[in-house]
């Protein structure tokens, strides 16, 4: 994920439209808009304005987003079968990424494979 791909998150967390954030950063629209479509690179210095704008770090501009919450879960079986002290452990993984996602499955995947032999 690119930096386009960043501030057209960062942006539609605002109330901002990109002739909006182009009028903030004194270009064209379609300069911004490209920079939103990675078809064109975002000049140097207009990078530091960017993060005012959305009031973020320079970091957050570049970072890739891609976010994996994993929470360790112990909950109550609820079948009747299964004694009242006994529970299950599970984990759930949070994936806000579908690539991310994919990568995960894949890995999961391979280990489980590999603890079968």
């Amino acid at each position: 994920m690119g930096i386009g791909t960043n501030l057209k998150r960062l942006r539609s967390k605002t109330k901002y439209s990109s002739k909006d954030i182009a009028d903030l950063l004194e270009i064209d629209r379609n300069t911004y808009s490209n920079w939103e479509n990675e078809a064109t690179d975002v000049k140097s210095q207009y990078i530091p304005k960017l993060a005012d704008i959305f009031n973020v770090k320079i970091q957050d501009l570049f970072d890739d987003g891609q976010k994996t919450n994993i929470i360790n879960n112990i909950y109550d079986n609820k079948d009747s079968s299964v004694g009242q002290k006994d529970i299950q452990q599970g984990i759930i993984i949070n994936i806000t990424d579908s690539e991310t996602a994919k990568l995960l499955s894949s890995q999961l995947e391979e280990l489980i494979k590999n603890l079968k032999k």
